[in-house]
């Protein structure tokens, strides 16, 4: 069946300061998405990486509200060779294009949420946005992206084929016939191999708290399941209990909109309000619904009947008696259509102590000693009503008989609504010693199925220790720790943040002060540390982001405890390499948190040696994940500032084999910043700018020496000119007239430079400008290449009388 897809960005062609394209990774009300820079160059480009390869059937894309592209177009690869290559288009195979809306019909204040049906196979998806839609909010010419959706199936379930046509051929025999089905059940039925659950569609997420969306999904996975045990009844209430919390799901997810645009108006009034707002009626929405009573679920077998909901009469009153020897099995007497039935439509969330799913079965004869008779709970509608009052109308009711199926004869009764309910023959065995220790109360209060109750049982444990006296005995100080943690074991694996919160304020309390207090030795703490970290780690891959945040932060408040420091503990838990199918929350959790702690420890007696830190971090670069090699890559040039020497023998050599592999060039272009060396690319730029600086430099001297060259013709000329000034002159006799000529030399003064290098006196045809050119730079005798800057001067430059005999030889030049 299909469903959704997670996946990593694996590029992007750029973004806006704070909408990267990780964005995209995350589905809630407040996610902001990807935009791309301000005035880029289009197309503009995305690529995703799916967790695994898929036959991708269904594409959403939820466009913003005015940075609207005008096509995106979609492109599919199966896998890619190396670790980030360039994404040749050759590569990815075109699916095609939707055009989307400019929006100016709703003013650019709606959202557009496209669905593309496809079938594709393939583990990488590419995403081309073309030319933004223009108009007057978008004046930085972006294109934007909130949220996408990918919806597939494994592309290796080979036996859907098979299935269907098993399928069709069933239908076919049995005169089934899709054109002659009722249009009001198209698309009802979940079991189709191509049905695609409403839970998985992008609107579901996008609009609803994510807690309540978790919960949501639970809630249908059981609805589900008993619809497949045929418990058509218990299906029912889960259906209501869903589409009632849907409407709290967008509620919450409003509220919280709403906080975040009075943070980012600096109303804190409001976002403080807002909040509290939101804790109310969360708070009143699960007690009311008993939605963890539901989570939990039913017993697997039921009598077909149960205790009806309505008032009833004692057990000893011949009504009672002749209601239960009537038929039991009729399906029409069965008391279940009473609380199956909905909840309070026009007013939602309406659940009482009274329609909870589960129904005991009744033995048939007559007990010893029957319950109390129970008068109906009132249904809370869900409004703002302080939460008390709710607390005491439920408390009014008492509870109804249960006989447990482990054992009919042990009839226990569900105490009053707001106490924790008996425990059972399984947490009694479980919970033995802790109950001898702490007492049943307590226990029971840990054991509970009301959240708030477990709450209580873990702040009354917490006084209770505060409270212990100096003087207690060793050993029953000893015990009460292990109880302690026996149930913050328990209270760690728990799904409601506050009673998280509660088991870790507990864990701090005895590791920071009960144990010091009372001057217990490190055996116990080394108790309380490793019966408690791995669970806390495991709750660092948890789906809620809430719950990693807070188990992340408080597993690194653990380590700096100075207590726990000196056990070295927790940094061996988080160097134990990545396995292949580890959860990604929980690697990405694991790396960083590895980072975190190295940065405030080091590796001098903390429990990180560069040994094991390096090992983990070569393995965490072969992870599928993009954000772990990251973290990998920051955690091994961490090691280098520290280790430098010692960081380098784990690696491979710096050779262009090497650096064919990206990370191995990033890691060691880190290692050259931090030598305060150039990098690669540092390198060849700086060469680049010394040859094109020598070759500026040597067009300059030459142009320069043109110049000079340009300049002794032109004095020449002058004085060839003003030379047969004179000679004319002498050639006149005093009557004016002229004088015989004299013989004409073989070559005319005025041409006497032309073809002469005027430095070592050869004349040659072939010496023209460009001729003269070479004949400096080759074979001219008088002039010889520069060692320093490697052009053309005089062999004799630097010598004491080169100026004055370089003059009287130019001189003899001009006399000739």
């Amino acid at each position: 069946m299909p469903h959704k897809i997670g996946f990593v960005v694996v590029s992007s062609s750029g973004h806006e300061d704070g909408f990267s394209a990780r964005e995209l990774m995350i589905h809630a009300p407040t996610v902001s998405g990807w935009r791309s820079p301000k005035f880029c160059q289009f197309p503009q480009e995305i690529v995703l990486q799916m967790v695994e390869r898929c036959r991708i059937r269904k594409l959403q894309l939820l466009a913003h509200q005015y940075m609207i592209s005008s096509k995106v177009e979609f492109y599919v690869s199966e896998s890619l060779p190396e670790y980030l290559v360039p994404y040749q288009g050759e590569r990815f195979r075109r699916l095609g294009y939707v055009s989307l809306c400019d929006n100016e019909k709703t003013g650019c204040k709606a959202r557009e949420l496209k669905s593309v049906y496809v079938d594709a196979v393939g583990q990488f998806l590419k995403l081309i946005f073309h030319q933004n839609h223009a108009n007057k909010y978008n004046i930085y010419n972006q294109v934007a992206l909130v949220a996408i959706n990918i919806i597939g199936d494994p592309a290796d379930f080979g036996d859907e084929s098979n299935i269907t046509s098993r399928e069709k051929l069933i239908d076919h025999y049995l005169g089934h016939s899709p054109h002659n089905e009722d249009p009001a059940l198209e698309g009802t039925f979940a079991g189709r191999s191509d049905y695609i659950s409403p839970l998985d569609d992008l609107a579901f997420d996008m609009y609803q708290d994510p807690e309540v969306a978790q919960i949501i999904r639970r809630l249908d996975e059981k609805k589900r399941d008993a619809v497949k045990k045929e418990r058509y009844d218990h299906a029912k209430k889960l259906k209501q209990a869903i589409a009632d919390l849907q409407k709290v799901g967008e509620r919450l997810g409003r509220y919280e909109v709403e906080k975040r645009c009075a943070v980012e108006k600096e109303d804190y009034d409001l976002a403080k309000e807002k909040k509290q707002q939101m804790a109310r009626y969360r708070a009143q929405v699960y007690e009311q619904l008993e939605l963890h009573g539901l989570l939990q679920g039913e017993p697997e077998m039921q009598r077909p009947f149960a205790l009806p909901l309505q008032p009833l009469a004692s057990p000893s009153s011949p009504q009672h008696w002749k209601a239960m020897s009537s038929h039991p099995c009729t399906e029409e007497l069965a008391p279940e259509d009473t609380f199956a039935g909905p909840v309070l439509r026009e007013k939602p969330l309406a659940y009482t102590l009274a329609s909870s799913p589960r129904h005991p079965a009744v033995d048939q004869s007559p007990p010893a000693a029957g319950p109390a008779p129970r008068s109906h709970v009132d249904v809370l509608p869900y409004d703002e009503r302080p939460l008390p009052i709710t607390r005491k109308q439920l408390g009014e009711a008492s509870a109804e008989p249960e006989v447990r199926q482990a054992d009919s004869s042990d009839v226990r009764r569900r105490g009053v609504s707001g106490e924790p309910e008996p425990l059972t023959e399984k947490a009694l065995r479980e919970a033995g010693s802790t109950i001898d220790t702490l007492g049943e109360a307590l226990v029971a209060g840990a054991y509970s199925k009301t959240w708030s109750c477990r709450e209580d049982a873990l702040l009354a444990l917490y006084k209770k220790l505060m409270e212990m006296p100096v003087g207690t005995q060793k050993e029953d100080l000893k015990n009460i720790l292990r109880a302690s943690v026996f149930l913050i074991r328990r209270a760690t694996k728990d799904i409601v943040t506050s009673v998280f919160q509660a088991s870790l304020k507990l864990l701090k309390m005895i590791i920071t002060q009960y144990i010091p207090k009372h001057k217990l030795s490190k055996l116990e703490t080394t108790h309380c540390v490793e019966r408690t970290v791995p669970l806390l780690l495991t709750r660092t891959g948890d789906s809620s982001a809430r719950l990693r945040v807070i188990a992340l932060n408080f597993i690194q408040e653990m380590a700096l405890f100075n207590e726990v420091k000196s056990l070295q503990l927790i940094p061996s838990y988080l160097v134990q390499p990545l396995k292949s199918n580890v959860s990604v929350h929980l690697a990405m959790s694991q790396v960083d948190l590895l980072a975190r702690l190295l940065r405030d420890l080091g590796t001098e007696n903390s429990g990180f040696t560069v040994d094991n830190v390096m090992k983990f971090a070569l393995s965490a670069l072969e992870h599928k994940v993009y954000e772990v090699r990251e973290t990998a890559v920051r955690i091994i040039l961490d090691m280098y500032r520290q280790h430098p020497a010692l960081t380098l023998e784990h690696l491979p050599p710096e050779d262009s084999s090497t650096r064919r592999n990206l990370l191995y060039k990033a890691i060691f272009e880190g290692f050259a910043k931090i030598d305060g060396r150039p990098t690669e690319a540092e390198a060849r730029a700086q060469k680049r700018a010394a040859t094109k600086e020598a070759e500026k430099q040597k067009k300059e001297e030459m142009k320069a020496l043109q110049g000079q060259l340009s300049a002794l013709r032109e004095t020449h000329a002058e004085a060839q000119e003003k030379e047969d000034d004179i000679v004319k002159l002498k050639n006149q006799d005093p009557q004016g007239r002229k004088a015989a000529p004299p013989d004409t030399p073989e070559i005319p003064d005025n041409h006497f430079l032309d073809n002469l290098c005027i430095f070592c006196g050869e004349r040659n045809e072939s010496f023209t400008e460009e001729g003269l050119d070479l004949h400096y730079w080759k074979h001219c005798l008088m002039l010889t290449r520069c060692d320093h800057c490697r052009q053309v001067r005089c062999r004799a430059l630097g010598h004491p009388g080169f100026e004055k005999k370089t003059k009287a030889w130019v001189a003899q030049i001009f006399e000739a």
